[in-house]
């Protein structure tokens, strides 16, 4: 059965606030009724329990959580110039190779790989151990620097360009796998390690994280949980929303929050580890998470069907859903995105299945009786290096692409996605490459051959209203600054990116979390 459209970036929006004494009534948290009140507007006494406790570091300091607290605007005149970037702060720095260790703050020349957007940080730092990271936001904040949380740095330019310099807090040093439970299919991780290394540690056991992810490689857990990101295998296997079963954050006053738990079957409280899925960073800064594992299938292919028409092969994805087969990729492909796989200037249905050897043949020689009627022909195997250009596929057909954007939308409306939005960069002299992940309407358009930052932004703001009036979302997830200045990154917000403000509002009162970035101006 096929899965619904790609989550949208409103499940960010879900309420959260620090627990509370909790012991008799029922009632349900709410937000608080004013700004200044130090308390929830809930009862005391909720008889639903937290599923997360926080724990402090031994530097945090108490009282920290106050709803609707705001920083002085005195304190940001001394920290900020008019310019953006932040005055000398010798004190600051010093503070941090005190607390992480003078060859892990790095500045000057040093800082060119973490160039965002023009806009260089004042410093990067390392810090080792969740305490660290801590330590580090508590004075980075205090001196009101804005502090940009970095991985493997592989979605960083998803955004809006960065509006003032700051801290670049990085979690290379944050490599363990603290706890793997082989009979429980579970693993507990550090943020730090990229998922390549994870997998390769998991494999020795029969096991794996099902998540494809572009550049698995460098891509870390902490950047998968904050780009909510994954791959073809999406289809049958989720996202990390349907993997992540408990989370460890530092807020932006320092605190260390845990959420969730280590257990697959944990329904207690409110759901905090789905609150910064897709959060880009903006919430706090995720250290640590639990994830649910599956055992190794027997065996997995990788095919692809050629057709005449997109059309053509819409109609043959749709009819494949509905089968019996139960495929764990549907990837559709127009000419540009099959030529770069080699499989010629038509369109293509890619299919992936995995499990038992003799269930894997079994569904490949149906997968050929099945398009074969609907146009599909050359069915043929794909090598297993395949699997991770799926994901990049549309961006790879470009040799220099213009801009790049995603889109979510209903599995019915991805071939008119695809086929429209062609359309309409050729009528103003530009040309285009598409890929989608066809059972759960996630679609990616590269555009390229245009000079002129104009009719760049002109086709986006075509693709993003067609997106829209069918109920779907575009995010520009890569252009030149020139076209970022004309095409907002993630469009309209509407009542979800309010409700989004109100959250960023209480978990960073003093906006020091990658500011700015995200939908709404978050």
């Amino acid at each position: 059965m096929p899965r619904s459209a790609a989550p949208s970036r409103a499940s960010t929006a879900s309420g959260w606030r620090r627990p509370i004494s909790c012991r008799s009534s029922s009632r349900r948290p709410t937000w608080p009724s004013c700004s200044g009140s130090r308390q929830p507007s809930t009862r005391r006494g909720s008889a639903i329990p937290a599923r997360y406790s926080p724990r402090r570091s031994p530097a945090a300091r108490p009282g920290r959580w106050l709803i609707g607290r705001t920083r002085s605007k005195s304190r940001a005149s001394r920290s900020v110039s008019e310019s953006g970037r932040l005055r000398p702060l010798p004190a600051l720095l010093d503070t941090l190779r005190a607390t992480v260790g003078a060859p892990h703050v790095l500045t000057g020349v040093d800082l060119s790989p973490f160039v965002v957007e023009g806009r260089t940080p004042e410093a990067a730092v390392f810090p080792g151990s969740v305490e660290e990271v801590a330590a580090v936001v508590r004075q980075a904040a205090a001196a009101g620097a804005a502090i940009l949380p970095w991985g493997g740095g592989t979605a960083i330019a998803v955004g809006e360009p960065p509006p003032r310099a700051g801290i670049v807090l990085g979690l290379r040093r944050l490599t363990r796998v603290v706890e793997h439970e082989p009979g429980d299919l579970t693993v507990t991780a550090e943020a730090g390690l990229t998922l390549g290394r994870l997998q390769e540690t998991l494999r020795a056991r029969g096991q794996w994280l099902s998540l494809d992810p572009p550049d698995a490689d460098r891509a870390t857990l902490g950047g998968l949980i904050a780009a909510n990101a994954a791959g073809p295998r999406r289809h049958l296997y989720g996202t990390v929303r349907d993997l992540l079963i408990g989370i460890t954050v530092v807020t932006a006053d320092g605190d260390i929050v845990r959420g969730g738990g280590k257990v697959v079957k944990n329904v207690a409280g409110y759901d905090l580890p789905k609150l910064f899925i897709g959060s880009w960073g903006t919430l706090g800064v995720v250290v640590e998470a639990t994830f649910k594992l599956r055992p190794l299938p027997d065996d997995e292919r990788l095919l692809a069907a050629r057709f005449d028409r997109l059309k053509d092969c819409g109609a043959a994805a749709r009819v494949l859903l509905a089968s019996e087969l139960i495929p764990n990729a549907v990837e559709m492909l127009d000419a540009a995105a099959a030529t770069t796989l080699g499989l010629g200037a038509e369109a293509a249905l890619v299919v992936g299945f995995d499990g038992l050897r003799e269930q894997v043949d079994w569904q490949a020689t149906e997968l050929t009786a099945l398009v074969g009627p609907l146009g599909g022909r050359d069915v043929t195997p794909l090598a297993p290096v395949t699997w991770p250009r799926l994901a990049t596929i549309a961006r790879e057909a470009c040799t220099s692409p213009a801009a790049l954007m995603t889109f979510s939308v209903l599995p019915t409306l991805v071939v008119d996605t695809m086929e429209q939005g062609a359309q309409a960069a050729r009528q103003h002299g530009l040309s285009s490459a598409w890929a989608a992940h066809a059972g759960v309407g996630a679609v990616t358009g590269a555009l390229m051959g245009g000079r002129e930052a104009a009719a760049v932004a002109t086709v986006l703001a075509e693709w993003r209203a067609m997106a829209v009036a069918g109920g779907g979302t575009a995010t520009l997830t890569w252009a030149p600054l020139a076209v970022k200045s004309q095409v907002s990154v993630w469009g309209d917000g509407g009542p979800a990116g309010r409700i989004m403000q109100r959250i960023k509002a209480q978990l960073d009162p003093g906006n020091v979390l990658n500011p700015g970035r995200f939908v709404a101006g978050i």
